[in-house]
């Protein structure tokens, strides 16, 4: 039980980002839970934060702990829901939110699905493309993609999100296909426009000379930008350029030969699908559910329409 209190108490330290703010969600005094922090640190024989009378922050072990401690509470809480429940049905509203074109693709066709397990739950779907308070906004979980901002967030990884340059054969048999993404700036590229999310550009690992592999970020232009992400899809798929999306939504049309993927190569390390929601202890028995259910769903290959 120690243990668990000790792992407990990390992750409450490392999400509020302060151990007397831990301590205050707990009702104990900030020392015991620097005590706590401190047994872990010791058992396991590394620094998991770096602790200063300013702030506190993960170091490189503890930020890869934290998601697994993150998980390990999660399927601990699920496994007690389980038993305690027994023949308890799910009932209650569920408030889910996630991004307009991912959940009109991929959480939309869910909903009914989990309702028909779960009858007696009710549900509302936000889709939007800003991020939602989900907290202020009295939302039980978020879906999010992409590299997730610091947080009092718990999150629960669901799949990989993987970004590939595509085009359609014509436009490349009209233009050829660059070979580095240096070369992209000499083809009309499909790009959000500047007061879209995507502020950092298209990512790429290239390898230096010296051998060593880096993180670039490119902005390539063309004549045709937009906010809208599922505008840029479709003038890719109508061949007016290369664009670089995500392989949740071009898979189905890279197997079915109507885009092709361009510098796989280059391609950038996969960033996460996850949801995102307040708190492990006491969740709902719908929210449990419902994020069991999004894994087992997101698990599967299939599910993407493509390939894994």
């Amino acid at each position: 039980m120690d243990r668990l209190k000790q792992l407990e108490s990390f992750v409450s330290v490392a999400t509020r980002g302060s151990l007397t703010a831990a301590a205050k969600a707990e009702g104990v005094a900030p020392a015991i839970m620097g005590r706590r922090i401190d047994a872990l640190e010791e058992r396991l024989g590394v620094k998991l934060l770096v602790r200063t009378t300013r702030r506190i922050a993960l170091t490189h072990e503890g930020s890869a702990f934290l998601e697994d401690c993150q998980r390990l509470l999660t399927e601990f809480a699920n496994a007690e829901a389980s038993v305690s429940a027994g023949g308890v049905k799910a009932s209650g509203h569920l408030r889910v939110t996630a991004p307009a074109g991912f959940g009109r693709r991929h959480v939309a066709p869910l909903v009914p699905r989990f309702h028909a397990l779960h009858p007696e739950v009710t549900i509302s779907l936000n889709l939007s493309d800003r991020v939602v308070d989900v907290t202020g906004e009295s939302f039980d979980c978020a879906v999010r993609v992409g590299d997730l901002p610091d947080s009092s967030l718990v999150s629960v990884r669901l799949a990989d999100n993987r970004r590939r340059c595509v085009a359609t054969p014509e436009f490349l048999r009209r233009h050829g296909a660059p070979k580095h993404p240096g070369e992209l700036s000499r083809f009309a590229c499909l790009t959000l426009s500047s007061d879209a999310s995507q502020t950092r550009g298209w990512a790429f690992r290239i390898t230096s000379e010296e051998g060593v592999q880096e993180l670039i970020h490119l902005r390539p232009s063309g004549p045709l930008d937009c906010s809208d992400g599922q505008v840029l899809h479709d003038w890719c798929l109508a061949g007016h350029g290369i664009a670089w999306r995500s392989t949740w939504e071009v898979e189905a049309e890279i197997d079915a030969g109507l885009l092709v993927p361009l510098l796989d190569d280059f391609a950038a390390p996969p960033n996460g699908i996850y949801a995102v929601f307040t708190g492990t202890k006491h969740l709902p028995l719908r929210v449990r559910l419902w994020l069991d259910f999004l894994k087992a769903q997101y698990g599967q290959p299939e599910f993407w329409g493509g390939r894994s």
